[in-house]
């Protein structure tokens, strides 16, 4: 990956409780990618067998049973390929604490060296940078969706991936846009603002004209709108109205 580029992993888990000092378990992780600040197509989705009963208040929140997962890989099985997938990147969590202090207790249960997703990733945690950005407000990410125009009618209940896909949405908006849905970009966030500049060797945007008819038309609603409220900000100077 070229060194401009910048890596993020939008993450969310979903667990047998919601203590992983009590035995809960991870049952699902779910993993979205983004390379400068726009969505790539690669993700990281499992469902995994936790070796112990789902809390039924759990249930009613992921829909997730114990019968389902029966026959899924455990932790052990897979965390390879999650290390391997989260490797360097920045993970983009709603609540971090909730999904790292569960990650790094299932990798406290493996033998040998106890790794950390710390000292594997960063961890950019969207629930205090909510918080902070809308005092007062409500954080969750159904009240984010709400504030930030996105449709999440389909989210009857909880699931990992999608969660974090909503989450990738909820982020993107929320520190800036999707800036680099512009082909050809280097993109780079500073703060909350993002900066685009346009790759030197981009061929330059065809410019097509409007022809006489079109330009009568556009000169007539300026002149209407002027008329109506006093002012159009599109004309140099307003009409005469009588």
């Amino acid at each position: 990956m070229s060194p401009r580029q910048h890596r993020q992993i939008v993450l969310d888990t979903e667990t047998t409780g919601i203590n992983p000092k009590e035995g809960h378990k991870i049952i699902e992780i779910g993993c979205v990618e983004l390379v400068n600040r726009r969505l790539t197509r690669n993700h990281f989705h499992v469902y995994l067998n936790p070796d112990r009963e789902i809390d039924a208040g759990a249930i009613e929140v992921h829909g997730i049973t114990n019968e389902f997962l029966r026959d899924k890989p455990r932790f052990a099985d897979v965390v390879e390929d999650f290390m391997a997938f989260t490797a360097g990147a920045e993970l983009i969590i709603h609540n971090a604490p909730f999904d790292v202090g569960f990650l790094n207790h299932e990798l406290s249960l493996l033998p040998g060296e106890t790794r950390t997703v710390e000292s594997n990733s960063s961890v950019f945690d969207t629930l205090p940078f909510a918080r902070k950005k809308h005092p007062g407000a409500r954080a969750s990410l159904d009240a984010l969706c709400k504030r930030y125009g996105i449709d999440n009618s389909h989210r009857e209940l909880h699931g990992a991936l999608l969660d974090a896909e909503i989450l990738a949405d909820v982020y993107l908006l929320m520190t800036g846009g999707q800036f680099s849905l512009l082909e050809d970009t280097e993109t780079e966030r500073t703060g909350e603002q993002a900066i685009v500049q346009l790759s030197a060797d981009r061929p330059r945007l065809k410019v097509i004209a409007c022809n006489d008819e079109e330009q009568t038309a556009h000169e007539q609603r300026l002149a209407k709108i002027a008329k109506v409220s006093g002012n159009c900000l599109w004309l140099a100077e307003p009409p005469e109205t009588t």
